[in-house]
């Protein structure tokens, strides 16, 4: 029995080699097929865990309450040439949430500001953050030299800051920025550290915007509020526009995962009574990342279809090959039969070619699905280096995306390449093993 097996397949594969360049565009179907479903999900994957990555680092036991400026039709007085809009978090809001809610563990209230900072003749534009000591550890900020703001630079109100990296290397190109006093507005900040570099963070929907921490400057919350206050006035040929924020952003963290969403509730309807604006919005990263988990989910089953199609096809491909083998070689299958070869044998010729094309196909789409990282950060370079005004117009997505391999794809894959060379092959088998063995001696 395994002899006869080892003849079967010796002479599968000799028929296929029979006509080389008919079986590797056969095998090209296939190829193309697997290597889809490696590379789609690949590519899905990579989106999805930035995506997720991205939510993680909000804080799963977070709940952001964003202030945002209401529609312009909602606010009073708003187009008159002297008017001060009110909106947002305030500082009432932020003692409420945080007396009357027993599952909140910590509450951070942050104020931005865009202004302008300088030293020495340099200016630049920057994010003045006024913020706790606790704001580095809930947004990951790294000391690079110095220190962070601390308890007592808030409680005294003292004009002491920390610059981002990028800051620093601007407004101090050639020296230490460490004791220097950098001015913001009309007053001087000493400044008391240097953080690290760190990622910008990507939006969350319309209601968190991305945050680029690189061009911050921090200052201590309270500080803020006694120096600059909450109204920020913009100044126009005889008339001015103010806006009155109290606080930008409060982060909440609470005592435990499981009580996240029930807390959020509380906050919506603490909140709700004090605002007939919808001028603030609740983020829940728990939330988002259930959500995100799902849309995952979604995606992989999307991508995988569309990557089955191309395997369709590809068995489409073998099916259309071995109809036209079959009437090729229906003088040889006449001789068999003649010779004593039973229908069971017959299909088994011509399943076994199948069986042949279908896993060179699967190995070698799975090699070529394999070089979806590499391949793509080669061609994402080569875009850069060529046309680097077209690769800055490219989604942020598309520009730091890199595909993670999916496990389970490759068998997968694999399978379904076998699977559907063997269902493909075995009409053309059975249409073969079921011709009149005389009717086909007569064929020319």
């Amino acid at each position: 029995m395994p002899f006869l097996w080892f003849r079967t397949w010796h002479l599968g594969v000799k028929s296929l080699l029979l006509h080389p360049l008919r079986s590797l565009l056969t095998v090209l179907g296939i190829f193309i097929g697997v290597a889809s479903v490696v590379w789609l999900l690949a590519i899905g994957e990579g989106i999805s865990r930035k995506a997720q990555q991205q939510i993680e680092e909000l804080g799963a036991t977070n709940i952001i309450i964003r202030s945002i400026k209401p529609p312009e039709e909602s606010i009073e007085n708003v187009g008159s040439s002297h008017s001060i809009v009110p909106y947002g978090v305030t500082r009432a809001d932020f003692e409420r949430l945080a007396a009357t809610i027993p599952t909140i563990d910590r509450a951070l209230p942050i104020r931005e500001v865009r202004y302008r900072f300088g030293y020495l003749g340099r200016n630049i534009e920057g994010r003045l953050v006024g913020c706790t000591p606790e704001y580095a550890d809930v947004n990951k900020l790294e000391v690079d030299r110095g220190r962070f703001l601390t308890d007592t630079d808030d409680r005294e109100k003292w004009n002491h800051c920390a610059l981002a990296s990028e800051v620093a290397e601007r407004l101090f190109p050639y020296e230490d920025p460490i004791g220097k006093a950098v001015r913001i507005e009309r007053a001087f900040y000493l400044v008391v550290g240097v953080m690290k570099e760190r990622t910008p963070s990507a939006g969350i929907g319309g209601s968190l915007a991305a945050q680029e921490f690189n061009d911050d400057v921090y200052i201590p919350i309270h500080t803020l509020w006694s120096r600059i206050g909450d109204i920020i006035v913009t100044r126009r040929t005889g008339s001015f526009e103010g806006e009155m924020i109290e606080l930008s952003q409060v982060t909440l963290r609470v005592d435990k995962t499981e009580n996240v969403l029930r807390t959020a509730a509380l906050v919506k309807e603490t909140l709700k009574p004090h605002h007939r604006k919808q001028d603030y919005a609740v983020v829940v990263p728990l939330e988002l990342l259930e959500q995100a988990r799902t849309t995952r989910l979604m995606f992989i089953v999307f991508m995988g279809l569309i990557a089955a199609i191309s395997l369709v096809v590809g068995g489409i491909g073998i099916m259309n090959i071995m109809l036209a083998t079959v009437t090729e070689r229906t003088r040889e299958i006449g001789i068999r039969r003649a010779l004593g070869a039973k229908r069971g044998d017959i299909i088994r010729q011509f399943l076994v070619e199948t069986i042949a094309l279908s896993v060179m196909g699967g190995l070698t789409g799975i090699l070529g699905g394999l070089t979806c990282r590499p391949l793509i950060a080669a061609l994402r370079n080569l875009l850069l280096r060529a046309a680097p005004d077209v690769f800055d117009q490219l989604p942020q997505v598309i520009k730091e995306v890199t595909p993670l391999i999916v496990p389970w794809s490759v068998p997968l894959a694999f399978s379904i390449s076998v699977t559907i060379g063997v269902i493909f092959g075995l009409y053309p088998a059975i249409r073969a093993a079921m011709m009149d063995p005389i009717e086909a001696l007569r064929h020319e």
